[in-house]
C-alpha cells in the first residue's frame, strides 16, 4: 500500500534573538523620533497635580475630552486639599463627561486625601508611593513621573503601545504589566519616558487599531505585521 501523501511543512522563520529585538527595536525609535521629534503628553496640565488628576481622568476617555474639563475643574479645585474636601456630587458633575465619572471621582477624592495626610499636599517622586495613592496605577505613575519629574520609572503602556508592541514583535505579552517588562527589557532605560509618547503617538496617526496605514509608514520594514509584508522584513 503506497504511503499517504503528506503536504510539506513551510519551513518555519529563524526565531529573532533578544539581540537582534533589540536592534530593530533601537532602529524604530530612531525612526519614529524623527516623526515625532517633541512626543509628550497631550494632557494639558500646570503642575505634577494637575499631570496625576488629568491622567486618573483619562481611563476610557480622550485626551481631547480631558482637555475641555480640566480648566474648570482646576479653577473649581486649584489644590489636593481643595479635591480632598470637595463633596462627591459636585465633583462627579463636573467630570461627568469624561465616563465612569463616580469611580473617578472617588479614585480623586481617595487619591487627594491621601496627598494631604501622607505627602502634605505633593505629589511624590517614587513610583512606590505613587502606585499606594488611591486609584493609581503603574500606568497612571508613570506618565507622571515621566512627563512632570523627568524619572524613567518604567514605560507607559495603553492600548495603542499595547496593540504597537505586538504589531512590531517586541512583546507577546497579553497585559500591560508584561508588555511594560518586556518594553524595558528591549529599550535602554534613557529611552523608557519617549518609547511610551511615541508609540501613542505613531498609534494615533498611523498604526491605527482599524485600517493601519502601514503604506506610508516609516518602520514597515522593521515590522513583521505590515501589510502587504515586504522582504526582507523581520
Amino acid at each position: 500500500m503506497p504511503p499517504a501523501r503528506t503536504t510539506p511543512r513551510k519551513p518555519r522563520a529563524p526565531r529573532e534573538t533578544p539581540d537582534a529585538r533589540r536592534t530593530r527595536a533601537a532602529q524604530v525609535l530612531k525612526r519614529l523620533r524623527r516623526e515625532f521629534p517633541a512626543a509628550a503628553t497631550a494632557l494639558h496640565h500646570g503642575d505634577p497635580f494637575q499631570l496625576l488628576i488629568a491622567t486618573i481622568l483619562s481611563a476610557q476617555c480622550t485626551d481631547e475630552r480631558v482637555n475641555m474639563v480640566t480648566p474648570g475643574l482646576f479653577a473649581a479645585y486649584p489644590t489636593p486639599r481643595h479635591f480632598a474636601e470637595a463633596q462627591p456630587a459636585g465633583l462627579e458633575a463636573m467630570i461627568r463627561s469624561t465616563g465612569f465619572f463616580r469611580m473617578k471621582a472617588k479614585n480623586i477624592l481617595g487619591c487627594s486625601r491621601a496627598l494631604v495626610e501622607r505627602h502634605g499636599g505633593t505629589v511624590p517622586r517614587t513610583i512606590e508611593e505613587l502606585t499606594q495613592l488611591p486609584g493609581v496605577g503603574r500606568k497612571t505613575a508613570n506618565v507622571v513621573l515621566g512627563q512632570a519629574f523627568g524619572v524613567p520609572s518604567g514605560v507607559v503602556v495603553d492600548t495603542h503601545v499595547h496593540r504597537l508592541a505586538q504589531r512590531l514583535a517586541l512583546s507577546a505579552g497579553k497585559t500591560p504589566e508584561k508588555i511594560e517588562q518586556d518594553l524595558m527589557e528591549v529599550f535602554p532605560r534613557s529611552a523608557w519616558i519617549d518609547v511610551g509618547s511615541i508609540l501613542i503617538l505613531h498609534g494615533r496617526t498611523t498604526c491605527r487599531a482599524r485600517k493601519p496605514l502601514c503604506a506610508g509608514c516609516p518602520v514597515r520594514d522593521l515590522c513583521p505585521s505590515a501589510d502587504p509584508p515586504l522582504p526582507g522584513a523581520r
